[in-house]
């Protein structure tokens, strides 16, 4: 309830952000949703800075920003599930370009293994990438926001962070310690007075990405697949909304029934939109 009552205000919300003059650091930006918000942010003068593992997709991305009218964009090799790389290349980004003011973390990997298919080292790999990393880039670059009380988290989680599902024992857990980390800074920000930065919580379907790119929704009028593109322009307008969730499609609302309901009833339901079925064909192929 209190999500749609702020979903409602935003709408009608005349304040939006602007970008002029923003260090916006995107980490998984050589492709797929990060690629896309880059290219979104590229006209609304901002300094773009590009952390991905992918040297070659980061500098199309690059290349794509320019051609977009952005006037200043950095390129960094950053292997994001390392906490050493993660703060070597953060103490690079602060000399050489200065406080980034608006952090965009979209970096992650997913598996689509059962639970007793993923060795131990999936479980860290899946949690060093989808969590971890975002840990790491937070304490790098949080406190300089805190010290103007000036900044914006922008944390990408999932739908699959707010209910546990199929073929995503590792990637959901990893979601949910998100979205609570993220709560729990949000409140920290708040009650210490830094009410000047500010905090999004992405949490989408699946997105036709690199991730997800053979999934295949069986019930695409309630959960559709979106385009990346698409997908880009609905986080950029929360970030200019300062939303504090963004969560979408809107039938992943349902999920919040899960307090409320017996388990069997949110099993059933992914019977009927033939969740497992579409999670097999799109994962359980040797």
């Amino acid at each position: 309830i209190f999500l749609l009552i702020e979903n409602t205000f935003s709408i009608f919300s005349r304040r939006k952000k602007s970008f002029a003059g923003e260090i916006v650091l995107i980490t998984g930006s050589a492709n797929g949703i990060g690629r896309q918000v880059a290219l979104k942010l590229a006209p609304l003068g901002v300094t773009l800075v590009l952390w991905d593992i992918n040297d070659e997709g980061n500098k199309e991305t690059s290349r794509l920003a320019q051609e977009n009218g952005a006037s200043r964009v950095f390129v960094y090799h950053c292997d994001c599930s390392s906490r050493d790389d993660i703060y070597e290349q953060a103490d690079k980004v602060k000399q050489e370009v200065g406080d980034v003011t608006i952090l965009i973390n979209n970096a992650g990997i997913l598996l689509g293994k059962k639970f007793c298919e993923l060795t131990d080292e999936d479980f860290e790999k899946t949690f060093r990438i989808n969590f971890f990393s975002q840990v790491w880039t937070c304490k790098a670059f949080l406190p300089a926001m805190v010290a103007c009380n000036r900044g914006h988290l922008v944390s990408t989680a999932s739908g699959a962070g707010l209910v546990g599902l199929y073929r995503m024992s590792d990637y959901s857990a990893s979601k949910s310690a998100t979205i609570g980390m993220m709560e729990a800074i949000n409140s920290e920000l708040y009650h210490g007075g830094k009410r000047g930065i500010k905090t999004t919580i992405i949490c989408p379907y699946f997105i036709s990405t690199g991730l997800s790119k053979s999934f295949k929704s069986a019930k695409p009028c309630l959960f559709p697949v979106y385009d990346p593109e698409y997908a880009a322009s609905r986080i950029v307008d929360a970030i200019k909304k300062e939303k504090f969730y963004l969560i979408m499609p809107p039938a992943l609302y349902l999920l919040g029934l899960k307090i409320f309901l017996p388990r069997k009833a949110m099993l059933l339901f992914e019977s009927y939109v033939k969740y497992p079925e579409s999670m097999d064909e799109a994962f359980g192929q040797k």
